[in-house]
């Protein structure tokens, strides 16, 4: 038995390579056929270049590029569907480049012209691949194996042996063999031929589809999504209405009248963190606990939602985004009327510490007589204090262990009569004037929660009492113009609510594009050829010649590796001959001029090259 590898062709063998292969060398791949021929001068001729530019591999790949170098500035820079606060901060920032941001859509990437584009010609790109594609594979599907070429010598694996074995026998049982390797067969006069690994180009076929499911998911995700935002104070609870939301993005097509009816309330909220170590104050636990409900007349569940385990109500997701302090104050008027009563929150500006600031607007406040004095109040909070003597008022530790409100107030008008909106974590003072004491400075006031006085008075942690403080848990006015009690803390947390419809469909899109991708690169699609003839003059020893040969896609050591299996498995059914005498060999051997079998050189295939048999 002989075998071999391809060698380096000479000069013009691969034209006659192609020619003595015929209809085997044909393409193993579903790519369409290039046509070389150039369009014609004119619309339609123009038409059809671009078409064919448009929908080839290599450009459906530079637009798939292009579409992923295109999303990084829409990680890198505030979005406005996702925090218009800090596009407008960035604006205020750096105000030329905000400028050409946003003439380029920086700020809105994902909807602007030129990602929508990129996105819109990959989809007709992928398409016109796909299509085309998928309808050749069909062909090839319905096809069957091409018969054997006349050489097979030329082809990548080879090998050959003499068998005493009829050639119809050693036929019949490659095969049997071949059927038996799950290769689709066709039997011709002397030779059969088999192919095998059309999973390659369903795989391929797989993946292009993938992508356009996932492009359609994320059409379907951007088009029909919804997303808001609300903080809920412990207590408080939301309900799914436009209105609810303190911040709301949706799109284009979605519609706010179909808006699934759920809510819920916030019980509580559970934050721990640690108390010793190198880690002192590092989160441990974040848990809203809520009671939630479905429909206009649902029964009420509870569950815990925490950070990256969001609730799924009604096809919506609600994610636990952050947490803070919302101190209770009851604010009363120079009357003595309680004008305000309720927690406020504060927004956090140590997220380590949570010191935290925010205000207090009383649009209700009167004076004695009953005129109208606005009333506002700006405050920093700090869950754990640092000290009195520190220099500044500042948190130690994230729990509220010794929680102090400092306040000033303000009086006058809030504008809140304007009409104009007003951010509610901000106080405006244009038209209001700040209250001194006697000697002219800012009034200004340390207070401590009046519930939970007693239990700070004990606190280890707690450098200061109360009374060393110089603190109380009311605040009076200058000349009776009111107060404020800082009355005890309470918890807030601010939720995402979205509604993204294309994330089971772009899921379905992404483990078929993994599929794919892992059946075009890990399946190698093959062609198998077996003839068996008697030589037509005898030959030395008689009996019959076998060949065996294999054609892949691409160049692989498998190839050979497979055909040398194959060969091994067809010996038990048509076992090597036995070597002819020396005498016999020399009476029958033809003439060098006169080969019996055809060869790619004037030497004889060396055993030791290719597929071992």
């Amino acid at each position: 038995m002989s075998t071999k590898t391809d060698t380096t062709d000479e000069p013009g063998a691969a034209a006659d390579r192609g020619g003595d292969l015929g209809t085997a060398g044909s393409q193993l791949s579903t790519a369409p056929k290039e046509d070389v021929s150039l369009p014609s001068l004119g619309p339609i001729g123009w038409a059809r270049w671009f078409w064919r530019q448009l929908t080839s591999m290599r450009v459906a790949l530079l637009l798939l590029f292009l579409l992923s170098i295109g999303a990084i500035p829409g990680s890198l820079i505030p979005q406005t569907s996702i925090d218009p606060v800090k596009v407008d901060a960035f604006k205020t920032k750096h105000e030329t480049l905000g400028e050409v941001y946003d003439k380029l859509g920086m700020f809105h990437v994902y909807s602007s012209v030129w990602f929508s584009a990129i996105y819109l010609l990959l989809f007709i790109s992928l398409i016109g691949c796909i299509v085309p594609r998928a309808w050749q594979f069909i062909g090839q599907l319905r096809g069957r194996p091409p018969v054997a070429p006349r050489r097979l010598t030329r082809l990548p694996a080879y090998t050959t042996w003499r068998t005493e074995a009829a050639p119809e026998e050693v036929l019949a049982a490659a095969e049997r063999l071949l059927k038996k390797r799950r290769f689709r067969v066709r039997r011709e006069d002397t030779s059969v031929a088999s192919e095998k690994g059309y999973l390659r180009e369903a795989g391929n076929l797989l993946f292009h589809v993938a992508l356009i499911v996932m492009l359609v998911a994320f059409a379907v995700g951007g088009l029909w999504k919804s997303e808001g935002g609300k903080l809920v104070t412990e207590g408080d609870g939301f309900s799914n209405s436009l209105t609810q939301y303190d911040d709301f993005t949706s799109g284009p097509f979605f519609d706010t009248d179909t808006m699934e009816p759920f809510g819920f309330t916030m019980n509580s909220f559970d934050a721990t963190y640690e108390r010793t170590g190198p880690q002192k104050g590092t989160p441990r636990t974040f848990r809203a606990n809520i009671t939630y409900f479905t429909g206009a007349d649902g029964t009420p569940h509870k569950k815990s939602i925490e950070v990256n385990t969001p609730l799924e109500i009604a096809g919506n997701k609600v994610y636990l985004l952050s947490h803070g302090y919302a101190p209770v104050v009851t604010v009363k008027d120079a009357r003595g009327k309680v004008v305000y009563h309720g927690a406020v929150p504060f927004l956090p500006q140590d997220p380590k510490n949570f010191t935290s600031s925010g205000v207090v607007k009383v649009p209700g406040a009167q004076t004695k007589d009953g005129q109208r004095n606005q009333l506002g109040f700006q405050a920093l909070f700090v869950p754990t204090f640092g000290g009195k003597n520190s220099g500044s008022m500042f948190s130690q530790f994230p729990a509220p262990d010794f929680p102090v409100l400092s306040v000033n107030a303000w009086h006058g008008d809030l504008g809140l009569d304007s009409g104009l909106p007003q951010n509610v974590y901000q106080l405006d003072t244009k038209r209001l004037k700040q209250y001194k004491d006697a000697s002219g400075d800012i009034f200004k006031k340390m207070l401590l929660p009046k519930d939970q006085a007693a239990k700070m008075l004990g606190h280890a942690g707690a450098e200061l009492t109360p009374q060393q403080l110089d603190a109380e848990s009311t605040m009076t006015l200058p000349n009776g113009a009111g107060s404020i009690t800082f009355e005890g803390i309470k918890t807030w947390a601010s939720f995402k609510i979205a509604h993204q419809p294309g994330n089971g469909l772009a899921l379905t899109g992404a483990v078929g594009a993994l599929l794919g991708l892992a059946g075009s690169l890990f399946i190698q699609r093959r062609r198998v050829w077996v003839r068996a003839e008697r030589p037509a003059d005898g030959g030395a020893g008689g009996g019959t010649v076998v060949e065996m040969a294999g054609l892949g896609r691409s160049e692989s050591s498998r190839l050979a590796e497979e055909l040398a299996a194959l060969a091994a498995a067809l010996t038990t059914s048509a076992p090597l001959a036995a070597a002819p005498s020396p005498d016999t060999a020399d009476a029958s051997a033809p003439s060098a001029e006169e080969p019996t079998e055809p060869t790619d050189s004037a030497d004889p295939a060396d055993p030791s090259e290719g597929a071992r048999a």
